[in-house]
């Protein structure tokens, strides 16, 4: 769990390794792996199930990291089923490989004792202020997160007892000091080349194409001429968020809206609670609470109580202080204790939650202030046109229904219904819809029988909250083959340029021949001590550089072929590589000792699969 919100306290080989198995756990949550259900599971490793709920969440979290990371390119990703059920099975993998971890750290007796856990929070840089363990940042971080503190614990305890047996096993793996200096030298070896370019595009000009040769083509490769079916869209849509640009609001009906409502521009009180806790797992913990309440009645000094009995452990080095709440924040338990007390370093009576017996104290309070008009004005505004938008989408939605319905071969009477006006869409397939109609619901709708075969209007689609929209087919193009008229060119152009190519490659043959018939050739450019990286000299001829064998007396010659023409690549010499530091050679062995755990890691995962039982259900 710590990994979520580390930076950088760790060695690279556990970021890389044990970062498989904590993202997950994190999007998963403890409390899903404690929870039942009476639905179909979505697999069953070793009698445990995984639920069709844990699964959901964990692939809608990995959704989420992954629009984050790759952001309008993962919108066209998602609208590929294929690929999002691929996804959704590596999440499910990934939580089958999390269950068989637990139950191999289970099996051999694996431990994580309260102290270790309490240590970890303490050193966790997360939690701490210029060094030092500090209460209120982990309690920030911790409602950040949505945890509660010995839930957080709990979710610990399983996370690092999973990390030791996941370091045991990569913690193993070693690079000998050999290894990283022959692998240094390879990738630092640099090498002398002469090489020339033959473009193909000035040969292919030359190139005469017959409309029998294109027409053969064209025969010969059916398959790669057709063209799936294709439609072109009217629509009227109608978005919220649009109308609630145009709505005019004046400052004095911002101003009335405030002077009406003040009590919602005012920050809510805030208390400063402590507590002393009481695990109920205890012996006696009730009457234990009971004590302690007494005790405080009779003046015993709460923050010392807190130090000694309080199982909340992190919070009794502080006297038990928590942090500062709104009502409504916490358990209805502890709110309604909290907001209970009348004044200031008051205690509640004993009150019992799902974490045992409390008893809450009122450190200090906030009261409440009332914000100034100016500061909430912009919202104001906003939020009034909204609401007058909000009123009038719905009204306009019900007549673009109607509209659209009662004239079903037009759109123009529902666009003039809602001041709208009818837009058109390119032609796509149901493959490439355009931003906007990508979703399953557009195109379901766009391919039907009602507006592909009938001619209707659609029904109205939602496009998002508060956006809808109307469809009407505009064009329709059937699949099948493309017309050879339509493709001739193409094919014209693609049998000169596969033509220049062969003309390209038989060029370079000729060059490769004189140079090893040892007559020299102006054309060819020298370039000495180029490295496996460089960047300015074609990528293609750089690796077959580095693919040709060392000269022995006479250069090795060879050809390559190039994405528009070929090259001719001479290789003179190869050298040595140079500047092999101390920091090169750590560097590569924190790769290769890295690439080695990451191996070992995804070994241990298929060893495990093949002795657990693992059952998924039928359709």
């Amino acid at each position: 769990m710590l990994e979520k919100i580390r930076e950088g306290s760790q060695g690279v080989i556990a970021k890389s390794i044990l970062v498989l198995v904590i993202l997950s756990f994190a999007f998963a949550g403890v409390s899903s792996y404690l929870g039942t259900s009476t639905e179909v599971p979505a697999a069953t490793v070793n009698g445990q199930e995984i639920t069709q709920a844990q699964l959901e969440q964990a692939f809608q979290g990995e959704k989420s990291r992954m629009e984050q990371q790759l952001g309008d390119m993962f919108a066209a990703l998602s609208a590929d089923d294929n690929y999002m059920n691929r996804l959704k099975q590596s999440v499910l993998d990934r939580l089958i490989g999390d269950i068989l971890l637990d139950q191999a750290a289970d099996k051999i007796g694996l431990r994580v004792s309260d102290e270790q856990i309490k240590q970890a929070i303490f050193t966790e840089t997360a939690f701490q202020t210029n060094g030092q363990f500090d209460n209120e940042r982990y309690q920030a971080v911790l409602r950040q997160l949505g945890y509660q503190p010995i839930q957080f614990s709990d979710m610990m305890r399983q996370d690092m007892t999973r990390r030791q047996l996941v370091s045991s096993v990569v913690g193993s793996e070693f690079v000998l000091a050999g290894e990283a200096e022959q692998l240094a030298k390879l990738q630092g070896q640099t090498r002398n080349i002469r090489y020339q370019i033959i473009d193909a595009a000035p040969l292919a000009a030359n190139v005469v194409i017959s409309d029998e040769q294109a027409k053969s083509f064209y025969d010969a490769n059916q398959a790669q001429f057709t063209s799936p079916e294709l439609v072109s869209l009217d629509y009227v849509d109608l978005d919220l968020s649009q109308m609630a640009k145009t709505v005019a609001v004046t400052d004095e009906q911002a101003q009335a809206y405030y002077d009406e409502h003040k009590t919602d521009y005012q920050t809510a009180e805030k208390r400063l609670a402590a507590h002393i806790l009481i695990d109920a797992g205890q012996e006696g913990a009730e009457q234990k609470a009971n004590d302690i309440h007494q005790q405080l009645l009779a003046g015993a000094d709460f923050a010392q109580l807190a130090k000694q009995e309080s199982s909340d452990k992190f919070t009794a080095v502080n006297g038990g202080e928590l942090d500062w709440f709104e009502q409504g924040v916490m358990s209805p338990e502890f709110d309604e204790a909290l907001f209970a007390i009348t004044a200031k370093g008051g205690v509640s009576a004993v009150v019992k939650s799902d974490y045992g017996y409390q008893i809450i104290k009122l450190v200090d309070v906030q009261p409440g202030q009332a914000e100034a008009f100016d500061t909430v004005k912009a919202e104001i505004i906003a939020k009034l046109q909204q609401d007058k938008a909000t009123n009038e989408f719905y009204q306009l939605q019900q007549k673009l229904a109607d509209v659209s319905y009662e004239v079903p071969d037009s759109l123009i009477d529902a666009a003039q219904a809602i001041n709208g006006k009818v837009q058109t869409t390119d032609l796509f397939s149901r493959q490439n819809a355009p931003a906007g109609f990508n979703t399953p619901e557009i195109v379901k709708a766009a391919f039907s029988e009602q507006v592909l075969l009938s001619g209707l209007n659609s029904d109205v689609l939602q496009i998002a909250p508060n956006h809808v929209m109307v469809l009407r087919l505009n064009k329709h193009q059937r699949a099948g083959s493309v017309p050879f008229a339509d493709v001739k060119a193409d094919i014209v152009a693609r049998l000169q340029q596969e033509q220049a190519l062969e003309q390209a490659k038989v060029a370079a043959q000729n060059v490769m021949a004189s140079i090893k018939a040892d007559k020299p050739d102006a054309n060819l450019v020298a370039q000495d001590k180029i490295g496996r990286y460089t960047q300015d000299i074609n990528p293609a001829i750089v690796t077959k550089a580095f693919q040709m064998p060392s000269p022995q007396g006479a250069p090795v010659v060879d050809t390559v072929a190039l994405g528009q023409g070929y090259g001719v690549v001479v290789l003179d010499g190869v050298n040595a590589a140079e500047g092999i530091t101390a920091e090169v050679l750590a560097t590569l062995s924190q790769g290769l000792s890295t690439s080695l755990s990451q191996t070992d890691y995804m070994a241990m995962i298929d060893s495990l699969k093949k002795t657990a039982e693992i059952t998924f259900p039928t359709e």
